[in-house]
């Protein structure tokens, strides 16, 4: 059974990640329409394809042979194409940088939740190799995780105009979104409190050049705290500054368990320690993470049992950020409490 679908926005994984996983899984999906803001980048991409253009995406998600859309831009639509999808009955892979109110994100969650339509959302970490290994030797070999570091230092851009400085991109909001939802994935359970920590930015909000966020994980069957995560996200140094950006990068993820510890660059880098010494692995022979992550897609849209731990994981992972906004704002810890555990 071939997915038909409908691509809304080329977003910047689509040259190296999608389009050639589309091509590779040409007998799972078959591309039949674009929309994109700029019009000859979605004509090009049509061609390429042998696919229809659209000038909107209300026009795309309500065509008859669309089953499902990728979402791979919200940079102008925002969540109103995941909207639209859930309205035609259509299926959503959505990538993780869309950043959304508390209100939107509930909204959109209500939304998917009523219409029943399939939805994940893309968060590449938690579906790259090195993860996928890394949670074998936390069963296996190294044990429960104790503390978590998550690094990341990109360059930051000034404005055409050579004024103040800008946040290029999706921003550090969406970044740390990830990471949260990551560091959920690996310890396998909700925190229970979250700090924030923002620099160079009066509001408070996490658009400055630096941000810290404490989570806390409490074990579920002890007294004592089970994990501690810090994830920190950097745009402090200016772009064209290339070898500072890149000068002795820290380990995108570190994990120190109860027998071991472990060192992870995305997507397929690990190197890790326990008792016997150094243990490096490559995994370069897996498949391509945009491979991955349509696959994984692909099975939540055939599957004859509705799974809505993506769409759960994202939302979870979208407040614990905004909470930890407001505690950088307050100068307190925030408690997080859910509906399914006792507060």
């Amino acid at each position: 059974m071939k997915l038909r679908l409908g691509i809304v926005g080329l977003g910047p994984g689509w040259p190296k990640r999608y389009r050639p996983a589309l091509r590779a899984l040409s007998d799972r999906f078959e591309v039949r329409a674009f929309c994109e803001t700029v019009a000859h980048r979605a004509r090009q991409a049509a061609l390429e394809f042998d696919a229809d253009w659209e000038p909107g995406f209300r026009a795309l998600v309500q065509r008859e042979d669309v089953d499902a859309v990728l979402v791979l831009s919200g940079r102008w639509f925002g969540m109103l194409p995941v909207l639209a999808a859930c309205e035609s009955g259509k299926a959503v892979f959505c990538t993780s940088g869309l950043a959304l109110s508390l209100e939107q994100a509930g909204l959109l969650r209500q939304r998917v939740l009523e219409s029943g339509v399939a939805f994940m959302a893309e968060f590449p970490q938690r579906y790259a190799p090195a993860t996928t290994r890394l949670k074998e030797l936390i069963v296996t070999r190294l044990g429960e995780p104790r503390l978590l570091f998550c690094h990341v230092r990109v360059p930051r851009e000034k404005s055409a105009s050579g004024g103040a400085d800008l946040l290029s991109g999706n921003g550090p909001f969406a970044g740390l979104v990830e990471l949260v939802d990551l560091c959920r994935f690996v310890v396998g359970r909700d925190p229970a409190s979250v700090s924030g920590v923002v620099h160079g930015s009066p509001s408070g909000r996490f658009e400055g050049d630096y941000q810290l966020i404490h989570l806390e994980f409490p074990h579920p069957e002890r007294t004592e705290l089970g994990a501690l995560a810090n994830i920190s996200y950097g745009r402090y140094i200016p772009s064209e500054w290339p070898e500072a950006v890149s000068f002795r990068p820290p380990a995108a993820l570190q994990v120190q368990c109860e027998r071991g510890v472990a060192f992870v660059d995305w997507p397929d880098k690990l190197i890790w320690f326990d008792s016997a010494g150094r243990h490096m692995e490559n995994l370069e022979s897996e498949r391509p993470l945009g491979e991955l992550m349509l696959l994984q897609f692909y099975r939540h849209v055939t599957s004859l049992v509705r799974r809505t731990d993506s769409l759960e994981d994202a939302y979870r992972a979208l407040v614990i950020v905004h909470q930890a906004e407001q505690s950088a704002r307050q100068g307190r810890q925030i408690p997080l409490c859910w509906t399914d555990q006792a507060c």
